[in-house]
């Protein structure tokens, strides 16, 4: 992320909050330069559209978000331990205020354009978590990473959506037992060590 001018981060803040608490389609310009005390023309001027906007609040996420997975799985020295730890770091993450799910799939549910510049943020979110359960997961041994590492990503992302919008609180604990199940019983087939 480039390093923002002051005006430039506060209503990147005030956008960030103001798209994941009501939709990025109900929050118009008007408000989102209301709220950060700028002017329509300085929102344009630092991110030059709403969608360029989206996007980068977007990625600023992401970017947090992968800081906290990756220094979980690195604090992990078994694979399979680090092949889990996303699920610890969901936890932690739906605990701070994460109520409306995953902000990415809020967001492709409303951007249908394919060509929306937050389209590959979104896409490529994904993609990673999957690529990093399968990287663990193959470096643990296990047969066929890639195909468990969609098991763990639909659990994962099963999790915040059950969480949200049936307002399970324990969704992402129950998602994380689901997943050492997972995981054991293919160690066990692969006979590697269960966690």
């Amino acid at each position: 992320m480039t390093t923002l001018t002051p005006g430039a981060r506060r209503i990147l803040d005030v956008a960030a909050e103001l798209f994941y608490a009501h939709g990025i389609h109900a929050v118009g310009v008007d408000t989102i330069a209301a709220e950060s005390g700028v002017t329509k023309r300085t929102l344009y001027d630092r991110f030059g559209s709403k969608d360029a906007l989206v996007a980068t609040y977007l990625r600023e996420r992401d970017e947090r978000w992968r800081a906290r997975v990756s220094a979980a799985v690195e604090a992990q020295d078994d694979p399979v331990r680090r092949a889990l730890a996303p699920f610890a770091v969901l936890e932690d993450w739906v605990a701070e205020g994460t109520s409306r799910g995953c902000a990415f799939v809020n967001a492709f549910a409303e951007l249908d354009d394919p060509d929306h510049p937050a389209r590959p943020v979104i896409d490529d979110e994904k993609r990673w978590l999957r690529a990093l359960f399968a990287t663990e997961l193959a470096r643990a041994g296990l047969a066929d990473p890639d195909g468990l590492a969609l098991q763990l990503l639909v659990l994962h992302e099963g999790a915040l959506v059950t969480h949200a919008v049936a307002a399970a609180p324990g969704a992402p604990a129950a998602a994380w037992a689901a997943a050492r199940s997972l995981v054991d019983r293919e160690t066990e087939r692969s006979g590697a060590r269960p966690v």
